[in-house]
C-alpha cells in the first residue's frame, strides 16, 4: 500500500516538473536585454525617452526639487548609461507644498512637517507627435522639525524630504513608462 502511495506522489511530482519546463519558455523578464521575439529590451527603450526640462520659475525652491526630480528620472531610464536616439519625449508639470502636520499647543511651533509634489506627465511619441501616455502621480513625505535651537537640522531635513518625494515620483513615473513599453498600452 505504502509503495502504491509513493509512486502516485512520484508521479504527480514528474507531471508537475513537466508542466513547468514547458511553461518555462513563456516567462520574459521585464528588464531583461532582449525580448523573446528578439527586439530590443525595455532598458533600451526606456534609455530613448528624452525628458523635457520640468517648467518652474527660475530660481525658485521648486527649481532645485525639477532638478533632482529630472536627474533621478534621467538615471532610473538609462541606468546611468547614455542615452540612445531619443523616439519618445516625456513633459513633466509638477507642483509642491509644505504643510504643518503636527503643532505643539504650548509653544505654537511646529514638531512636524510634510512635504508633497504633484506631477502630471505626458508621453509623446516623436514620429507621430501624438501622446501615447498621459498620468498623475503624487508624494507625500513627512519630517520632523527639531525646534527653533535646530534650524539647521530642521533645513536639512526638509531638503531630504524634497529629496525622498522627488525618487518617489520618479520611481512611479518609470513605473507607468515601463509598462506602456512592456504591455503597449
Amino acid at each position: 500500500m505504502w509503495w502504491h502511495e509513493r509512486r502516485s506522489t512520484v508521479a504527480r511530482f514528474a507531471a508537475t516538473l513537466a508542466l513547468a519546463s514547458l511553461l518555462g519558455g513563456c516567462f520574459e523578464p521585464l528588464y531583461g536585454e532582449k525580448t523573446l521575439s528578439g527586439g530590443s529590451g525595455l532598458r533600451q527603450r526606456l534609455g530613448s525617452v528624452q525628458i523635457t526640462p520640468i517648467r518652474v520659475p527660475s530660481g525658485s525652491p521648486q527649481a532645485r526639487i525639477a532638478v533632482e526630480l529630472q536627474n533621478d528620472l534621467n538615471f532610473d531610464l538609462t541606468g546611468g548609461s547614455g542615452r540612445t536616439g531619443a523616439t519618445h519625449t516625456l513633459r513633466i508639470d509638477m507642483t509642491a507644498q509644505n504643510q504643518q502636520v503636527i503643532v505643539d499647543v504650548t509653544t505654537a511651533r511646529t514638531d512636524m512637517q510634510q512635504f508633497g509634489i504633484n506631477a502630471t506627465y505626458t508621453l509623446v511619441e516623436n514620429a507621430t507627435g501624438k501622446p501615447v501616455v498621459t498620468g498623475q502621480t503624487f508624494a507625500r513625505v513627512s519630517y520632523d522639525n527639531p525646534g527653533q535651537q535646530q534650524r539647521f537640522a530642521n533645513a536639512r531635513g526638509q531638503r531630504d524630504a524634497e529629496n525622498r518625494a522627488a525618487k518617489v515620483i520618479a520611481d512611479h513615473i518609470k513605473s507607468r513608462l515601463a509598462s506602456y513599453f512592456a504591455a503597449g498600452a
